[in-house]
């Protein structure tokens, strides 16, 4: 008895912690929890999120991937080890959180477009960005129409115009441009298991994910 006492007594001590680090409740966790469970274990029954899992996640679909679900689960994923844990996804997710900071917003959409994480945004990352988001979005666009996308987007955002855009730039540019912005914020996460208390209890594996996919995928309206 002692024993199982000083375990809830340890996991509320870690969950209220979490609780402290991000825009989540303690009892907003809990919900959480439970939609974490579902998903780490859609695939692989061992309490972490794998990459197809997060993209049964995010698509509905085991299969589907692109470059915009793989650089989600690279951030996700802080430590790189390959797996989420319950801590990566809660804090991840509060970054979504309408009460997050900006500043920390713009700071993960900033990385999301860094592929090659040198610390700034080149042309051809913003373009690899654009396409992966059309191809979610299943909207067909002429390469003329992309390129000119792409290139009106990069030369507005490079003020100093050498050719790549720093944070400092990409702050003022998203300062300009709040759409840019704009599925930064999830605004349902706010008492997240007042709103969907359902998807603790349903079965139906086809729709028991579709919480966490409808976070993400509106994503043709960034671009």
């Amino acid at each position: 008895m002692g024993n199982c006492c000083m375990k809830q007594k340890r996991e509320y001590k870690e969950t209220a912690l979490l609780a402290a680090q991000t825009c989540f409740s303690v009892s907003d966790l809990e919900s959480l929890y439970e939609l974490y469970k579902r998903l780490s274990s859609s695939i692989v029954d061992d309490n972490f999120i794998n990459q197809e899992e997060f993209a049964f996640g995010l698509f509905g679909s085991r299969k589907k991937r692109n470059l915009f679900a793989d650089r989600m689960y690279h951030i996700f994923d802080s430590n790189h080890d390959g797996l989420i844990d319950f801590g990566e996804f809660v804090r991840s997710l509060s970054i979504f959180h309408p009460k997050a900071p900006m500043e920390d917003k713009v700071s993960f959409s900033f990385r999301l477009y860094n592929l090659g994480e040198t610390g700034y945004i080149r042309l051809e990352e913003v373009r690899e960005m654009v396409l992966a988001f059309l191809q979610e979005s299943d909207l067909v666009l002429s390469d003329e129409i992309v390129d000119a996308i792409v290139v009106k987007t990069f030369e507005e955002a490079d003020s100093k115009g050498d050719g790549k855009i720093d944070m400092e730039e990409w702050t003022t540019f998203v300062d300009r441009n709040p759409a840019v912005l704009k599925n930064m914020t999830l605004p349902y996460l706010v008492d997240i298991g007042t709103r969907f208390p359902s998807f603790v209890e349903r079965k139906d594996e086809d729709k028991e994910m579709d919480i966490f996919e409808a976070s993400f995928n509106k994503i043709d309206d960034t671009c």
